[in-house]
């Protein structure tokens, strides 16, 4: 699936009340795709991506070779029916060979096809249409609402891979796709935006299947059974007066036992933890959800408006007027 030379990433799935608790989490994972693109491209080519937005970027090649070169100097080769997940959106390329220069995405004529949809066509008319490249590129926005924390640890770059080995039932999509692609029916850009987003989704799913690779900290804490009691309680009810001691009879032992923990697994105390997840919460419920601050106060169990915009500050850096005019 990812880094498909690797064999870390066919490790065993972590132990079974963990990935109940993962999988309870992941429930309210949301993806909403921003911008799609059908790119169809005569060699030599090079088409940047990432410069301005640090999005999600889906890439799925219908018709290949296409060579994908991160600014990081991670890179791969996408084969015809190949598709790939960058869940940063770190600034990367997609070439017909790994010498050519790249141009921005922004800067090729792009034809309208449907709402968030476009086509871009940069072939020579005498080229036939086997000489060319054909690509569909999804631009989107993650929300793993509780399971936030996993973006940061996710791979730079997601391919579909040995993805296939255990969900088999992938490749029907992945040849939906490719036909729709190809076709160009009519309608075929809704049905391709809503087939990306059901293979991006089951790129992170499955990468959390087999065990979130080396990610540690939060999600070591997960897999360890006691801990991942806490954290799953915490998730499940923000707004409650958490404090060291609640949570330490969630796990069922003494304060500084508990304290001792949590600092050594996650790297953060656990009442940091509890304000850090309260914040993320609220940014996404004011920002996206466009919620008034007074109710993200009481759901979040503080006692007034005024009391909870002065923690907001105090652990976002900013109010959240502000984040609301962002």
């Amino acid at each position: 699936m990812i880094d498909q030379s690797s064999e870390k990433y066919r490790s065993a799935a972590p132990e079974h009340v963990a990935t109940d608790l993962i999988s309870e989490l992941l429930m309210g994972m949301r993806l909403f795709g921003l911008h799609y693109s059908r790119v169809q491209m005569a060699p030599p080519f090079g088409v940047r991506f990432g410069d301005d937005v640090a999005r999600a970027q889906f890439h799925f090649v219908a018709r290949g070779p296409v060579y994908l070169r991160c600014v990081s100097g991670g890179q791969c080769v996408l084969q015809t029916g190949d598709a790939v997940l960058l869940p940063r959106g770190v600034g990367h390329e997609l070439l017909s060979s790994p010498d050519i220069t790249a141009d921005n995405i922004e800067n090729f004529v792009a034809a309208p096809i449907c709402n968030r949809f476009d086509a871009i066509t940069a072939c020579d008319p005498k080229q036939g249409v086997d000489d060319s490249v054909l690509f569909f590129s999804g631009c989107m926005e993650f929300d793993l609402g509780c399971m936030s924390p996993l973006i940061g640890m996710m791979p730079e770059i997601m391919q579909v891979g040995t993805l296939l080995e255990r969900n088999p039932e992938i490749l029907p999509i992945l040849e939906a796709m490719a036909r729709e692609v190809c076709s160009e029916r009519a309608g075929y850009g809704a049905i391709v935006t809503r087939l990306a987003d059901v293979v991006s989704a089951s790129i992170i799913r499955g990468w959390v299947e087999c065990g979130c690779g080396d990610a540690t900290g939060w999600v070591e804490a997960l897999r360890d059974p006691r801990l991942g009691r806490v954290i799953g309680a915490l998730h499940r009810d923000p707004g409650r007066n958490w404090t060291v001691e609640s949570m330490a009879s969630e796990m069922g032992t003494s304060r500084s036992v508990f304290a001792e923990r949590f600092l050594a697994v996650t790297g953060i105390t656990p009442l940091r933890y509890v304000a850090d997840f309260r914040m993320r919460l609220a940014t996404q419920w004011i920002s996206r959800d466009r919620m008034p601050v007074d109710t993200v106060a009481e759901r979040l169990g503080y006692g007034s408006a005024a009391a909870f915009s002065r923690a907001f500050k105090r652990v976002t850096g900013t109010s959240p007027g502000g984040v609301r005019r962002a």
